[in-house]
C-alpha cells in the first residue's frame, strides 16, 4: 500500500514538478536581467551626478580618483569602482541622457522586422542626435583639485538632482530607463561601445544585433571591430532578390546578407604554425554560422545528390529559420566567374525538388567568392529566375602576412573535413 502511494505520488507531482521547473528558469532569467538593469541605472545616475557636480563646483579629473578611493574605502566590499569605471559611468550618463533613451525607444518600436531602409534611416536620425560632450571629466583639474568628504555625502541627493534635471519624479526616470533597449546587454558590452566611439545610431543597431544572436563581449568587440554595420547595412550589395522573392522575403534576405563575409574565428597565439592554422580552418567550417548571421542553422557539408548517373556536392547547406528557407551556399578560392552562377542555380534547383518541404519558401542561393568584379556579377544574375545573391569573403584578417600564401584553399579544406568525417565510426 505504501510503495502504491509512493508511486501515485511520483506520478501525479512529475507534471506539477516540470511546471515549476520550467517557471523556476524563467525566474531566473527575469531577476537576472532586472539586477543588470537596475546596475545600469545604478551607474547612469551616478555618472549623472560627477557630471552635474563637475559642472555646478568645477570638479577636475583628478577627483574621480579621490572619488574611487573614498568609496572603496567606505565600502572595501563593493566593486565596479575604480577609477576607469567610474569614468564609463560618467560617460554612459553623457552617451544616454533620457531624451536619448527616450528615442531609441521610439526607434525601437519601428524596427521590430528591419529592412535596411528602415535601419539606414533610423540610425541616421539617431546619429544626429546632439550629445552633452564626455570631454567635461578630462577639464578643469586645476580648478578643484582638492577632494573633501561633502560630495559623497551628496550622493544620497542624487535623485533628487536627477529629478531636477529632468523635471520628473525619479520613479519615472527610472522606468523611463527601464523600458530603454540600452538595459538588454552588459555593462562589459557597453564599455566596448563606449570605447568604439561608434555614432549613437550604430551603437544601437550593434546592441540590438548582440541581445538577438547572443553574442559575448568578445564576439561583440570583433564584429565591431571587423565593421559588421558597414558589411551588412551600407554594403552596395549584389543579388537578385527584390526581383526573384516576395515581400517582406525579399527585404529580410536583403538585410541579412552581407559583403563581404569575413570568417576569421579562430583563436590564435604566436606560437600557432602553419599546421595549427590549418587545423584550425578544418575545425572552424561549421562556425560560419556566427558570420552568417542570425536564424541560420546549419544542415549538410559536401552534400551529396545522386543526379541521373552523376554525383554532385554542394558545399554548405544551410536553414534560415526567419526567411523559413533553404540557403545553399558555394564558396570559390577565385574571383567571380559568370559560370560559377550555373553551378549554384543548379543546386538551388536539386535541393528545390528534394529537401524543400511544402511550408519552405523558395530556396535561397549565396556564391562567395574571393573578389570580382560586382557590375559582371549583376549583369550574370539577370539570367537567373533562381533567388541568388553573390558576395566576396575573406578567409582571416588576422592571419600573419607570412603563413598567408601557405594556407589551404577553400576546397583543400572541405576535402579534409570529408576525410576526417568518412573515419568517423558512424559514419555510412
Amino acid at each position: 500500500m505504501k510503495q502504491e502511494i509512493q508511486a501515485f505520488n511520483q506520478k501525479d507531482f512529475a507534471p506539477i514538478v516540470q511546471a515549476i521547473g520550467i517557471d523556476i528558469e524563467q525566474t531566473q532569467v527575469r531577476m537576472a536581467s532586472s539586477a543588470n538593469a537596475d546596475m545600469l541605472f545604478h551607474y547612469w545616475k551616478i555618472g549623472h551626478f560627477i557630471l552635474y557636480l563637475q559642472k555646478k563646483e568645477g570638479w577636475g579629473s583628478k577627483v574621480i580618483d579621490n572619488l574611487s578611493k573614498a568609496i572603496r574605502s567606505k565600502f572595501p566590499d563593493k566593486k565596479g569602482y575604480s577609477r576607469r569605471n567610474i569614468f564609463y559611468m560618467c560617460q554612459f550618463a553623457s552617451a544616454y541622457p533620457l531624451e536619448v533613451l527616450n528615442k531609441i525607444v521610439e526607434v525601437d518600436s519601428l524596427l521590430q522586422n528591419p529592412t535596411l531602409e528602415h535601419v539606414l534611416n533610423q540610425t541616421e536620425e539617431l546619429n544626429q542626435l546632439v550629445q552633452q560632450p564626455v570631454a567635461l571629466i578630462q577639464a578643469a583639474d586645476s580648478q578643484s583639485d582638492t577632494f573633501t568628504q561633502q560630495p559623497v555625502a551628496q550622493l544620497g541627493e542624487v535623485s533628487e538632482m536627477l529629478s531636477a534635471i529632468y523635471h520628473s519624479d525619479i520613479r519615472k526616470i527610472e522606468e523611463g530607463f527601464k523600458q530603454s533597449p540600452i538595459v538588454r546587454t552588459n555593462w562589459a558590452s557597453h564599455v566596448i561601445l563606449m570605447n568604439s566611439k561608434l555614432p549613437l545610431g550604430e551603437r544601437y543597431w550593434y546592441i540590438t544585433q548582440a541581445v538577438a544572436n547572443g553574442w559575448s563581449r568578445n564576439v561583440l568587440q570583433m564584429q565591431i571591430e571587423t565593421n559588421l554595420f558597414t558589411r551588412q547595412i551600407t554594403a552596395k550589395k549584389v543579388s537578385n532578390f527584390s526581383a526573384r522573392l516576395p515581400k517582406p522575403q525579399s527585404d529580410l534576405a536583403n538585410y541579412l546578407m552581407k559583403d563581404p563575409y569575413i570568417f576569421d574565428m579562430m583563436g590564435q597565439t604566436e606560437a600557432m604554425n602553419e599546421r595549427d592554422i590549418e587545423q584550425q580552418l578544418v575545425q572552424s567550417i561549421t562556425k560560419y554560422l556566427l558570420e552568417m548571421g542570425s536564424g541560420f542553422a546549419f544542415v549538410a557539408q559536401q552534400k551529396h545528390f545522386e543526379v541521373g548517373d552523376s554525383d554532385f556536392y554542394a558545399d554548405l547547406i544551410l536553414y534560415n529559420i526567419q526567411l523559413h528557407a533553404y540557403v545553399v551556399v558555394e564558396l570559390k578560392a577565385t574571383s567571380f566567374k559568370p559560370e560559377y552562377m550555373g553551378q549554384l542555380n543548379f543546386y538551388i534547383n536539386v535541393v528545390d525538388d528534394t529537401l524543400r518541404g511544402e511550408h519552405d519558401n523558395k530556396t535561397i542561393g549565396l556564391l562567395l567568392c574571393n573578389g570580382g568584379d560586382k557590375v559582371v556579377a549583376q549583369y550574370a544574375l539577370s539570367g537567373y529566375d533562381q533567388p541568388i545573391g553573390v558576395s566576396d569573403y575573406q578567409l582571416s584578417r588576422a592571419i600573419p602576412d607570412n603563413l598567408r600564401s601557405t594556407l589551404p584553399s577553400i576546397e583543400e579544406v572541405e576535402e579534409e573535413l570529408v576525410r576526417i568525417i568518412e573515419k568517423q565510426p558512424n559514419y555510412t
